[in-house]
């Protein structure tokens, strides 16, 4: 299709941005060396602004980042009004800063440099600087959920370590302010504690007495009696235990003396005791003897002379009498004093507790089992073997046997408690207070750790937001520059084409 001459005007000249610098190598607007031409002008232009009068506009100008050739030609507007005075009757300026960017124009405008330098700007910007600063805006903007998504993260965790040292704590039976003063609170209350639990079991007398029944009903004989440490503990409490070995209540009781372990300090410091160096004597002797008989050292070691001249004594001669002391290890204890383990009371010692408990779990099971014969009415067997049964086990209802069931499953779990174990393993081993207040201590420091953490997101998050507020007016001042960059170049081109349109392509901005 062919264009009338008087529409070619109105064609419009596309050039590709990325090749803007080739289009107008090829057709001749501007030399292929046209580098070292703006090499030159650079280094005239930095010459020039050296010296330039006051003026607020030049300041402007000179301010920004790069000048090319219409802000140099916009300094020369400038300078005709503030070197008048220099101009000659033909028309020239005797100013030397006049002369000099006049000069610079000139070689900007030879063999069209400067339109080659406006490319090269333009491509550079479009090409590099402006998707630079894009990608740093955002690798800040995805710092910044990074660094909001961890401090969330960590407000989360330390809220969650705090909520299990607190539930650690109820488990223990302690709020948390002094773990390890409140955990040897505990352990003082602890017998009081166990003497109400040795005072619930007299409640286990009835179940205590029907299982015996059924044991000598079942067997048909007159067997031992049944959970004897619980039937002692449910007639007399929680005694000692030489009470439950010889029957008799101890005259004096003489408790073992609890390890008391000092709390740990947090210092991490080295004793390395007191030394004192005193300096050596020498006598005057031997010093005068050459000193070196003086300065020997003493090992503390004392060689005595032997009663034989020449032999050893091995001590086996005849007359002497050889007579070997055998020392006592330790004395008797007088009667009726109850000491050491046995002045410990039952739930207090580890064996006749797991004694204690074993019985507890014994009755707990026949009762259980028990009540289950009841309740399976269908059982005809079951109800015709315990017709010959003791009033005792006929006159029981399962409601009665239920109850019984409770009363044992409430005492029994009364001991087996997190809180009751741990306070037992405080009594047997003292230290463990030690672990078991650093075990939670870590949680705290977890915690705080964690908060301290939050702290540090959140500052690098605010640097993020501050380095993404700094770049933001730099790419807006760039991409304001590239545009006019564009339109000058656009407007030079289309004078060269005698008007016609001229769209840069690619330039997405």
């Amino acid at each position: 299709m062919q264009v009338a001459p008087q529409d070619y005007q109105n064609v419009p000249i596309d050039i590709q941005t990325g090749k803007l610098l080739d289009w107008l190598v090829d057709r001749r607007h501007c030399n292929l060396k046209w580098q070292s031409q703006v090499l030159a002008i650079r280094e005239k232009i930095n010459a020039a602004i050296q010296d330039m009068p006051e003026n607020e506009e030049i300041k402007q100008l000179l301010a920004g980042a790069y000048l090319h050739y219409f802000h140099c030609l916009r300094i020369v507007e400038i300078l005709k009004g503030t070197e008048a005075s220099t101009k000659n009757l033909f028309g020239r300026y005797s100013s030397q800063r006049m002369k000099d960017w006049q000069e610079i124009v000139s070689l900007y405008e030879k063999e069209n440099t400067y339109l080659a330098e406006l490319a090269s700007l333009l491509v550079r910007s479009i090409s590099y600087e402006i998707p630079s600063l894009r990608k740093q805006i955002s690798r800040c903007q995805q710092a910044q959920q990074d660094f909001a998504r961890r401090e969330e993260e960590c407000q989360l965790r330390a809220a969650e370590l705090r909520e299990r040292f607190f539930a650690s704590c109820k488990q223990y039976g302690i709020t948390g302010d002094n773990v390890r003063q409140e955990l040897l609170a505990l352990v003082k209350d602890l017998p009081s504690l166990l003497s109400e639990i040795g005072a619930g079991a007299s409640a286990l007398s009835e179940a205590i007495e029907l299982y015996q029944a059924c044991v000598e009903f079942v067997c048909e004989s007159s067997a031992e009696l049944v959970v004897p440490l619980l039937r002692h503990v449910g007639k007399r409490g929680n005694t000692t235990i030489y009470e439950w070995r010889m029957g008799l209540q101890p005259l004096r009781v003489e408790r073992p003396e609890v390890e008391e372990v000092p709390e740990q300090q947090k210092e991490d410091t080295i004793d390395w005791g007191d030394f004192t160096l005193e300096p050596t004597r020498v006598d005057d002797s031997a010093t005068a003897d050459g000193g070196a008989q003086g300065e020997e050292i003493d090992w503390g070691i004392t060689v005595e002379p032997s009663p034989q001249d020449d032999g050893i004594d091995w001590g086996d001669g005849e007359s002497e009498e050889v007579q070997i002391t055998v020392l006592e290890a330790g004395t008797e204890v007088p009667e009726g004093v109850a000491c050491g383990s046995d002045a410990l009371t039952l739930l207090e010692n580890t064996e006749t507790r797991s004694q204690f408990i074993d019985e507890l779990m014994e009755l707990e099971l026949f009762l259980s089992q028990r009540l289950v014969e009841m309740e399976e009415e269908a059982d005809i067997v079951a109800i015709s073997q315990f017709q010959l049964a003791p009033a005792v086990l006929q006159g029981q209802t399962s409601a009665h046997v239920g109850s019984l069931l409770a009363t044992t499953r409430a005492l029994l779990g009364q001991l087996c408690t997190r809180s009751m174990q741990h306070l037992f393993m405080i009594l047997a081993s003292p230290r463990y207070v030690d672990r078991v207040s650093e075990l939670l201590r870590q949680k705290l420091k977890q915690a705080d750790l964690l908060l301290a953490k939050k702290e540090v997101m959140s500052q690098k998050r605010q640097e993020a937001l501050a380095e993404q507020g700094a770049l933001e007016p730099k790419l807006d001042r760039l991409l304001e520059k590239t545009k006019e960059l564009q339109k000058l170049i656009e407007a030079d081109v289309s004078k060269r084409y005698s008007g016609r349109p001229v769209n840069l392509m690619g330039v997405s901005l």
